[in-house]
């Protein structure tokens, strides 16, 4: 029964997006006090369950929340439709008929692939978590074209939690990282947000115009705007030449004879450091002095963390030896306690 009702909670939220309490309570038959235990048992399940107070609040689910990508295979999804669908043609069941629409639901929610023109294929993906952050940026993307207000939890880089409502006018992907920009009510103007930092996104029911901004307004060197630039000099083997072509530009890249240099102005800091960390020995900082010292602390303190396995082989044998020195002792030892009387008879 408690699993039951678990389920018709959840299909419930993800056909609705949200309820309240009382909704609840007379569809499972169950009192309000025990759909709030029901539903803090999902959020400690992993289900993002938001808890909104006020006049326009309830118990809400994310519209950037879907069930995992592996929770049905094709198959299954075709099983389960079909069995629902035969079924509900003959009991006529509301809880069956939700059950059908969610599953239909999700499977064409799933079949879109997140295109930013008709022309450009994004994989969106994360190492970490590649289906939520997808659906995350589909969600902002439509919410972006049909200019849908957002209500939106985020967490910056302290850690500080907050909840505004945006307006979603485009999506930036820069160094690798995606960005919303946004015009943030809370704030009354326009505002960068990394999308991996919002924790969950729904779409509040109203629309809003466009505000007008030009390309020159936006922060597209955001990451660096307090970072002094350097002049950084490098020496490349071959093997990193493409990667480093990418990264500065095939312009700052030159031969002289059997050697290859690069050289551009990139902003300092742990960014530029993590950057070159990448490239192994492949790529040697020639310009300025004080990176290529960084460098080596930072290299150091990495092999630090890794002892070679020689120094693990030799301190392996040391203990070794002191347990077989410390057993000939004891029969040291022994030897002598049972030859003491003989000498003194």
């Amino acid at each position: 029964m408690k699993v039951q009702i678990l389920l018709q909670i959840l299909f419930r939220l993800l056909r609705t997006r949200k309820a309240n309490a009382a909704e609840l309570a007379r569809e499972t038959e169950v009192s309000e006090r025990s759909i709030h235990r029901y539903v803090e048992e999902l959020s400690v399940a992993g289900v993002p369950i938001d808890i909104i107070r006020g006049r326009k609040g309830g118990i809400c689910l994310p519209d950037t929340y879907r069930l995992p990508s592996n929770f049905f295979t094709k198959e299954e999804y075709a099983a389960a439709v079909n069995a629902l669908s035969a079924l509900y043609e003959q009991l006529h069941d509301d809880a069956l008929r939700t059950a059908l629409e969610k599953l239909t639901r999700q499977q064409k929610s799933d079949a879109r692939d997140l295109t930013l023109s008709g022309n450009i294929l994004v994989d969106s993906g994360t190492w970490g978590d590649a289906y939520g952050f997808s659906e995350t940026l589909k969600f902002l993307e439509s919410a972006a074209e049909a200019r849908a207000c957002v209500d939106m939890t985020y967490v910056d880089r302290e850690g500080t939690v907050s909840r505004r409502t945006v307006e979603p006018h485009l999506l930036i992907y820069k160094q690798n990282i995606w960005y919303l920009y946004a015009w943030c009510r809370k704030r009354d103007g326009f505002r960068l947000f990394r999308v991996g930092r919002i924790r969950g996104a729904r779409d509040t029911g109203e629309r809003f115009e466009r505000r007008h901004f030009e390309r020159a307004d936006l922060p597209l060197k955001f990451r660096f705007e307090d970072k002094e630039l350097v002049r950084l000099r490098l020496a490349v083997q071959k093997a990193a030449l493409p990667d480093v072509e990418e990264w500065l530009g095939m312009g700052s890249v030159r031969a002289e004879g059997e050697e290859i240099f690069a050289e551009a102005e990139v902003p300092d800091g742990g960014v530029l450091l993590s950057k070159l960390l990448s490239f192994g020995g492949s790529v040697r900082v020639l310009e300025p002095p004080h990176i290529a010292a960084q460098l080596r602390e930072r290299a150091a303190a990495v092999c630090g963390l890794y002892p070679a396995a020689q120094d693990e082989e030799a301190a392996a044998q040391d203990g070794e030896t002191a347990a077989q020195d410390g057993e000939a002792a004891a029969q040291d030892g022994e030897t002598a306690t049972q030859g003491g009387p003989d000498r003194t008879t």
